[in-house]
């Protein structure tokens, strides 16, 4: 079998709602394809660190990260 279109596309398969979190839409439940397209979605290069990069600056709004810590996490991050 082919693949979807929207195979591994970050945006299509687990986009941000309203609520600034990412959700997989009610159409990817039916997918045959669903787990490993998210797999792919979420570990492909540079969609996978702007997944990083999303959850590095919610853990820092929430207080979990001091401004250092987050620093040194996004050099890590942008540096790989």
């Amino acid at each position: 079998m082919d693949k979807p279109y929207c195979y591994g596309k970050l945006e299509k398969v687990f986009p941000k709602k309203e609520d600034e979190l990412r959700h997989t839409p009610d159409s990817c439940f039916y997918c045959s394809f669903r787990i490993d397209c998210l797999k792919a979605a979420v570990s492909e290069g540079s969609q996978n660190v702007k997944l990083k990069d999303e959850m590095v600056d919610r853990a820092y709004t929430s207080g979990k990260l001091s401004f250092f810590q987050r620093w040194s996490q996004k050099k890590m991050l942008h540096k790989e």
